[in-house]
C-alpha cells in the first residue's frame, strides 16, 4: 500500500481526534495536513504500526496547538465555545415548521462525534488530560497505547485517565436524553419562541437553565451566561423575532439534533438544547461568524 493510501486511510481518524481535543475544524485540519508532510518526511520502512504512528503525531501537534489556544481564549470576548460539526445531509428538507425527517433522527442515533456540551466538559481539563480522555475514552486505546502516543508511562496515563473521567461524570448527567425525546423537546421549544409562548418555553427549561451565547465580539451576544429559566425565557423571546426572520433548517449538530439560521446562502447561527431528565438545562448558541466560515 502507498503512503498516499495509509495515510488516506486513517485520515478520518486523525481528524476526529484533532477535533476532539482542540475544538476548533481549522486547526484540526491544520493538524491533519502536517501530520500528512511528517508521514511522508518519515523512514516509512521503520514503522512497524502506521496507524500507532500517525495518531501518535497528530496528538501531540494537536497539544502544541491546545496549549497555544489556552492563552488567546482566556482573553476571548464572551463564552468560547467549539465550532461545530454540521450534517449538511439532514439540511435539505427539515425546514421548521416541517417535521423533520426521520432519518435525521435515525443520524443522530448512529452519531459517533462528540456532542458539543461533552466538547464544553473537556474544555475544562488540561490539556495532556484531554488528550488521554480522548484517546482512551473517545477511541478506545488502551493505557499503553495512549502512554506510546504521548511517550508518558502507562501509570501515569492510568492516573490522568482516571481523574479525567472523574472530571468529566461530575460535570455531565448519568443518561443522555434519548434521540427521539430531544426530538421532541427540540419541536416545542421552536414552537414556543416562533408563537412568543413564554409560558409553554419556561415548561420546557429547567429551573437553573443556563444560556451561553458565542458572537465571540464580532455579532450580538450574551457576554456572560445567562442563569435561570426567567432570564434565559426573556432574552430568547427578546430575540425570537428577528431569529424568525431567517431560514431555519433542523441539522445535526456535533451528532445530536439542533438546529441552524441561515440568512440567503449565509449561515448566521448554530442553536443546540442540552437535555437532563427531559428539561432544557443549557442553550447553547454559536454566532460567531468566523466559527461558522468553516463547519463541516
Amino acid at each position: 500500500m502507498s503512503a498516499e493510501d495509509v495515510f488516506t486511510t486513517h485520515r478520518g481518524l486523525l481528524f476526529r481526534v484533532s477535533y476532539d481535543i482542540l475544538g476548533t475544524i481549522v486547526d484540526a485540519e491544520d493538524v491533519v495536513q502536517e501530520t500528512w508532510l511528517r508521514w511522508t518526511a518519515a523512514d516509512r520502512d521503520d514503522i512497524e504500526n502506521p496507524r500507532a504512528y500517525l495518531v501518535r503525531i497528530a496528538t501531540n501537534q494537536a497539544l502544541n496547538r491546545l496549549r497555544s489556544a489556552k492563552a488567546r481564549r482566556e482573553t476571548y470576548v464572551g463564552p468560547w465555545l467549539p465550532e461545530p460539526i454540521i450534517d449538511e445531509a439532514g439540511l435539505q428538507t427539515e425546514h421548521v415548521g416541517v417535521d423533520p425527517a426521520v432519518d435525521v433522527t435515525e443520524r443522530a442515533a448512529r452519531g459517533e462525534a462528540i456532542s458539543l456540551a461533552m466538547l464544553v466538559v473537556l474544555e475544562t481539563l488540561t490539556p495532556s488530560e484531554r488528550a488521554v480522555f480522548v484517546l482512551r475514552e473517545v477511541f478506545g486505546l488502551s493505557h499503553e497505547e495512549v502512554a506510546a502516543a504521548l511517550d508518558k508511562s502507562p501509570a501515569s496515563i492510568r492516573q490522568m485517565a482516571h481523574r479525567a473521567r472523574e472530571h468529566v461524570q461530575a460535570r455531565r448527567p448519568r443518561f443522555e436524553a434519548p434521540h427521539e425525546q430531544r426530538r421532541q423537546v427540540t419541536e416545542q421549544f421552536l414552537a414556543a419562541c416562533a408563537t412568543g409562548d413564554i409560558q409553554a418555553l419556561l415548561a420546557l427549561l429547567a429551573p437553573d437553565v443556563t444560556l451561553v451565547s458565542d458572537g465571540g465580539g464580532i455579532v450580538k451576544a450574551a457576554r456572560r451566561p445567562i442563569l435561570g429559566a426567567d432570564k434565559v425565557s426573556r432574552f430568547l423571546m427578546g430575540i425570537a423575532e428577528d431569529a424568525m426572520k431567517f431560514d431555519l433548517r433542523f441539522a445535526l449538530v456535533n451528532g445530536e439534533l439542533g438546529f441552524v439560521a441561515y440568512d440567503g446562502d449565509a449561515l448566521r447561527s448554530v442553536l443546540l438544547l442540552d437535555l437532563v431528565d427531559g428539561s432544557i438545562a443549557t442553550v447553547y448558541v454559536v454566532a460567531n461568524p468566523e466559527k461558522l466560515a468553516h463547519v463541516l
